[in-house]
């Protein structure tokens, strides 16, 4: 297979191209299936209220022309809706059943993502359209190749004024040749983009490296560690330099006017992004200590004003020149803190800084190095999987006090075959077996005066402090779909490598798991491997505290080593997006305590998040990107195969609190994390 990308020169559309030959002997039977979830909408009305931005979005199938259209439905009289379109056009191949979906939930299956979606195992898509709840395009088609055979495929996706507009792309681009064209025009588009600017093909991929950190904050080119401890300031002291901090900023810092290249070439840099679409501040420090005369100033003003990019001095996504001595210090902090790139004349030529080697972060040594043991064949001897055996009544001989957790009831009301409650009424008790899910989450919301917490009936959810919207502790998805979260829970068996959640997400064990939502509480039962598990979570009354208290037991009958892991990524704002780059992890030096602050906030200023784990013998981390690995998820994250977590912490890491910890259980002994 092969994959080509390209964005058309003349139209808005994407086109992608995907090249299949059959090198085998025999003919192949392939389906190609492509999903994209649908906005329509600003990006910051789809990161602050998802759910309700899609109730808008209508789809439409063009079964004529093997294409989906969708549109937003208009809520004022003045708006003009958008229109966007989805095609697949197969060539050189017949296609034998071609199906459609725009229904999400459909499409991924309840606690599914789309690394693992229920589509991929049906038949057929259901041809879903109209009103949905959750829209996407998504369209499979099957072909069948001969020996030696090559098909072309042809993916795109676009956006119209209208239906019409959308209509006659879709004619165009079912011609084979017109979308050559595209792959065409994108390299002679290229080319003239460069010679617009004056850029070299060298220039041209220096400047797009730079482009991916400031899409993806990353701390390679940001300020040190140090000066970034050191920021008390937040947005609001951006704007007395006439910079929003709404957009990516990119500082550059000159004080030999021998240097004025590295000027010129991120001027240059800025007018390619511009052109690429991509809205940046160029921030410009002269640092010249020269004086009165400040000719360093004019030949860096004479420099951008000569050049395209002078109609944007002092404007949004524009060129901001600023002798660094009116800046006051606070303000030189602030600026280096936000710039997610900077450029300085003191540390080499660009093409230095940007290919500077950076030796990778030490990793923790594998938990099994030449793989993992074989697991047993079956759970003869390790007290199987599902529920916890019943508890034993104050009659029993081996009757332990619980309080103050109580057992599940016996007796049940109102029983729907997935949940019911209890008699007393005083709990709705969830049995999730394995492949039947709630048609939605069940959610239980905790809260006192000034802390709460939404759970659902599998996934521990999300957190927030005194404002749910504002000032979120973890992340918050609002996706009824995937039930994602940014918080989660594992153990591990250190003899097997075997690992699983306490909870059915975001690691689900095998057998069924047992949830009861209870006034002011949740709890979640499990036995996986013998060892049974029960995990309280509530919100303290008054303090400003959540509890997770995991009880285990060991029933397989012999000694057990385990390891439970907490995770939570941190936010601390509204969006993560914004707030990542200035959370400080810290290890409180007299508690142990795993500490966050986010200074840039300074509306929620001062507040420090914990999260803490009793036992002895722990490891913890604060790098996310350590903890679930590249490319990582929470279902299984990179930090589970390794023996312990490193211990990383510090201010320009992606943030997050992990703490792992080592037990031992005696055959028939209980513990309490």
């Amino acid at each position: 297979s092969h994959l080509e990308i390209a964005i058309s020169a003349e139209d808005d559309i994407e086109l992608r191209r995907l090249t299949l030959s059959n090198r085998s002997r025999r003919a192949r039977t392939i389906e190609v299936t492509t999903y994209a979830e649908v906005v329509l909408a600003p990006s910051i009305a789809d990161e602050m209220h998802p759910a309700f931005s899609n109730l808008f979005v209508q789809t439409e199938i063009v079964r004529a022309k093997q294409a989906l259209l969708c549109t937003r439905r208009p809520r004022s009289h003045d708006e003009i809706p958008p229109w966007m379109l989805h095609l697949v056009a197969v060539h050189d191949a017949d296609i034998s059943e071609i199906s459609y979906e725009t229904d999400r939930s459909r499409f991924l299956g309840r606690g599914n993502t789309p690394r693992n979606p229920q589509a991929l195992s049906t038949p057929a898509l259901s041809d879903s359209e109209g009103s949905v709840l959750d829209p996407i395009v998504a369209i499979r088609c099957r072909i069948t190749l001969a020996p030696d055979q090559t098909a072309t495929i042809d993916m795109v996706t676009g956006v119209g004024a209208d239906r019409d507009a959308c209509a006659a792309l879709l004619d165009k681009y079912r011609d084979r040749r017109l979308a050559d064209r595209v792959l065409d025009l994108a390299w002679t588009h290229s080319q003239v983009v460069r010679r617009q600017i004056n850029a070299t093909q060298a220039d041209a991929q220096l400047y797009e490296q730079l482009a991916g950190l400031m899409v993806y904050a990353h701390p390679f080119l940001r300020a040190d560690p140090a000066l970034l401890r050191q920021n008390r300031r937040g947005q609001p002291g951006l704007w007395g330099h006439a910079i929003s901090g709404d957009l990516p900023i990119v500082l550059v810092q000159i004080a030999d006017a021998a240097n004025i290249e590295l000027v010129r070439q991120m001027v240059q840099a800025h007018a390619y992004w511009r052109l690429k679409g991509l809205n940046v501040d160029l921030v410009i420090w002269n640092e010249d200590q020269a004086g009165y005369r400040q000719q360093l100033q004019e030949q860096i003003l004479g420099l951008v004003s000569a050049g395209p990019e002078g109609n944007v001095l002092d404007r949004p996504g524009g060129i901001f020149v600023r002798p660094a001595q009116q800046i006051s210090q606070e303000d030189r902090v602030l600026l280096q803190t936000v710039a997610r790139v900077i450029i300085s004349d003191q540390r080499g030529t660009l093409a230095a800084q940007v290919g500077r080697h950076v030796p990778p972060e030490r990793s923790m040594p594998l938990l099994f190095a030449d793989g993992a043991p074989p697991l047993p064949a079956d759970d003869a001897g390790t007290g199987g999987n599902g529920l916890p055996p019943p508890a034993a009544t104050q009659a029993d001989p081996e009757f332990r006090d619980p309080w103050p957790f109580e057992a599940v009831a016996e007796a049940f009301q109102f029983d729907n075959g997935t949940g019911a409650f209890s008699a007393d009424g005083r709990e709705y008790v969830i049995t999730l077996r394995e492949g039947e899910p709630t048609p939605a989450p069940w959610s239980n919301v905790m809260a006192n005066a000034r802390l709460g917490t939404v759970v659902s009936e599998s996934a521990p959810g999300y957190t927030w402090f005194e404002n749910a919207h504002e000032f979120r502790l973890t992340p918050w998805h609002n996706d009824p779909v995937s039930d994602t979260g940014g918080e989660a829970l594992y153990l591990r068996d250190e003899e097997t490598g075997r690992s699983w959640s306490p909870m059915p997400l975001p690691r689900r064990g095998r057998g069924t798991y047992r949830t009861r939502h209870g006034f002011g509480y949740s709890v979640y039962e499990h036995l996986e491997d013998g060892i049974a598990s029960e995990l309280w979570v509530y919100v303290d009354l008054e303090e400003a505290v959540k509890f997770s208290v995991l009880r285990l037991r060991n029933l397989s009958g012999r000694p057990r080593r385990l390891s439970a892991i907490g995770y939570v990524e941190w936010v601390l704002g509204d969006i993560r997006a914004r707030s990542q780059m200035h959370v400080i992890s810290e290890l409180d030096p007299g508690s142990g305590v795993l500490t966050a602050r986010n200074p840039y906030n300074t509306e929620f200023e001062g507040r420090v998040a914990f999260f803490d784990a009793d036992g002895d013998g722990r490891s913890f981390t604060a790098d996310r990107g350590e903890f679930l690995g590249r490319n990582g998820s929470l279902a299984d994250p990179a930090a589970l195969s390794r023996e312990k977590l490193s211990g990383r912490l510090g201010v320009g890491l992606d943030p997050c609190a992990a703490i792992q910890v080592p037990l031992e259980l005696a055959p028939d002994q209980d513990h309490e994390v």
